[in-house]
């Protein structure tokens, strides 16, 4: 497939973040923990947290892209539990490989992205911005 690249600036992403934080602000309550999946997550996760007003924030480590080219998955680090309670945020849904391990691993979290891709929006719960299959995002943190 051949993409088109999209350049994400460092206030572009925090403008989104900001606006995520935005549409979970009534939902707050039902957050004690927020979970950024590394490393794309942790930047928009640490915004978030800091908008909800969460204290803890913890990581889970997933795999799935080498040399932009997505492979297997790896699991690198889980946490214990099943997500009730926990919001997990990455900056992007592709094909929704990481976020269905995450739904398996964490079944009761939810799961906020900035961005959503058409293939992998079902598996999102949330998206704040979608954009087309052939895009490819360069994050200012990559």
């Amino acid at each position: 497939m051949t993409y088109t690249k999209l350049h994400v600036s460092w206030e572009e992403a925090a403008a989104l973040a900001e606006k995520l934080a935005e549409q979970l602000m009534p939902r707050r309550d039902e957050f004690r923990t927020i979970i950024a999946i590394t490393r794309g997550g942790m930047v928009p996760a640490t915004i978030i947290a800091r908008r909800l007003d969460i204290k803890y924030v913890d990581t889970v480590g997933i795999s799935s892209y080498e040399d932009k080219v997505q492979g297997e998955v790896q699991v690198i680090k889980t946490i214990p539990g099943n997500g009730e309670g926990c919001l997990v945020i990455d900056d992007l849904v592709d094909k929704g490989t990481t976020a269905q391990v995450v739904r398996q691993m964490l079944p009761k979290s939810v799961i906020a992205v900035l961005y959503a891709k058409p293939s992998g929006k079902p598996f999102a719960d949330i998206a704040v911005k979608d954009i087309p299959q052939d895009v490819w995002i360069e994050f200012p943190w990559e």
